[in-house]
């Protein structure tokens, strides 16, 4: 599995974009947090072709910007860890902490699809 990094808030409009071909992922992570690199620890191990999505990593302590403002231009409230998913323009999937699930997107993806 190959994580894209998100470093420039300009990124985000691309990936809302490119979320009507195919659905994206942010992971949103602090990489000083311990339930953050479980969080991220579970998809690394988890993420397969069961979801067919780009994904995107967000350093959020080094890109404290670029996190704000993927929270603005995606209408959804900050949180670290944080999953969120974004089809066809709009965010369908939104979790964090330990509710973050491989389990969880896995069936969202199944919804997505029909």
């Amino acid at each position: 599995m190959e994580w894209n990094t998100l470093e420039h808030s300009n990124q985000i409009n691309h990936i809302v974009d490119l979320s009507h071909t195919r659905p994206q992922i942010i992971f949103k992570h602090s990489t000083t947090c311990p339930i953050s690199s479980i969080a991220k620890s579970r998809l690394d191990s988890r993420i397969d072709a069961d979801v067919n999505a780009d994904l995107y990593y967000l350093d959020l302590l080094s890109f404290r910007t670029v996190s704000n403002d993927v929270s603005e231009k995606l209408g959804v409230h900050h949180e670290s860890p944080q999953v969120i998913v974004i089809h066809k323009g709009e965010v369908t999937y939104d979790e964090s902490h330990l509710d973050i699930s491989f389990e969880d997107i896995k069936e969202h993806f199944k919804f997505l699809q029909n």
